[in-house]
């Protein structure tokens, strides 16, 4: 490489015109994936405190959610049912009802807006057991990892019925994703995809959502015996490859701007499909930053976003999908 002055990397800095030619990733509100939550009830919009500007709906809300991302260009929606404490229970027997929150979600939108946009639906037994724990728990309090995979085999199936379009295992069971995988096939339904978050960690950054979904009173100890270690990369790695040789899609990485190194090595390592949840405490704190005026949030939102790009993510799961659509849009 020359050096200065016959190089001057502000050259190509000094115009607008410039910088846009030389920009080395783009992101689009194709690749964006709106997170949203859902309710019982009939035009419900029930904010959600520890997540500023967001609200769980009422199915014909979500419809609406739905036409509106289809408006913007956002191409798939990911759904979580905020279950009401009747139905909860020990072994999370509504996540197998045919007719629960999330089927009739999906049902409605597939009726609403067909193909124009894709479902994404959660897979895992938290929304549904009234011990807070992603799967079945023994009288200690584990959970259980075979007993829950078949659980979740059910409940894949389930929402594959009702029409969901990417099925996402979240709960980090061991071999759950070729259980889930060889059901759909024999199930018929070959075109479902698997986005398995493969490397989720245990993280600090999951408050507001276990609030969204109603869980964070109910949860009893904590998810280390099953969620990632935050301390391991190695590891991440791992659970990657045996993921995509299970039938996973494509893969997510969980939470998303502390783990960029993470996604970094997935995507140089496997060269898949890699998205990355940028989840709700990282919502809440540029919220935060924003209402405490120590920042812009349209800047903020769009920076974040190219950061995942930039490290190599398909896509990005983010609850600021349809602001981020608007600004792209203006």
């Amino acid at each position: 490489m020359s050096s200065f002055p016959q190089t001057r990397l502000r050259r190509t800095r000094s115009t607008g015109w410039s910088r846009a030619m030389h920009r080395e990733v783009l992101v689009t509100p194709a690749d964006l994936i709106w997170p949203l939550f859902v309710t019982e009830g009939q035009s419900v919009e029930d904010p959600i405190g520890s997540l500023p500007g967001v609200s769980r709906w009422s199915v014909d809300g979500i419809v609406a959610r739905a036409k509106e991302a289809v408006s913007l260009g956002i191409p798939c929606l990911a759904l979580f049912p905020n279950t009401q404490a009747d139905r909860r229970s020990e072994n999370g027997a509504e996540a197998l009802n045919p007719d629960n929150l999330m089927c009739r979600a999906i049902r409605a939108i597939k009726d609403a807006c067909g193909d124009d946009i894709g479902v994404l639906t959660d897979v895992a037994l938290d929304p549904y057991t009234s011990h807070g724990q992603d799967g079945l728990i023994d009288d200690a309090g584990y959970v259980l990892n075979d007993a829950t995979v078949e659980a979740l085999v059910g409940q894949s199936l389930n929402q594959a019925a009702a029409g969901a379009d990417i099925i996402a295992p979240s709960d980090m069971m061991d071999g759950r994703i070729g259980a889930i995988r060889d059901a759909l096939e024999g199930a018929g339904h070959v075109n479902v995809q698997i986005m398995s978050y493969a490397a989720k960690y245990a993280s600090a950054f999951y408050g507001p959502f276990r609030d969204a979904v109603g869980s964070s009173g109910l949860l009893k100890g904590d998810k280390k015996t099953y969620q990632m270690d935050p301390a391991n990369a190695e590891e991440a790695l791992r659970e990657v490859e045996m993921d995509l040789a299970e039938g996973a899609d494509s893969v997510m990485v969980k939470p998303g701007l502390p783990y960029l190194d993470i996604a970094v090595r997935v995507k140089q390592a496997f060269g898949v499909p890699v998205f990355a949840y940028q989840v709700s405490g990282e919502y809440a704190m540029i919220e935060a930053a924003v209402a405490a005026g120590a920042a812009n949030r349209d800047a903020m939102v769009l920076e974040t976003l190219l950061a995942f790009k930039r490290a190599g993510c398909s896509g990005v799961l983010t609850y600021h999908a349809a602001h981020a659509a608007r600004l792209m849009g203006a």
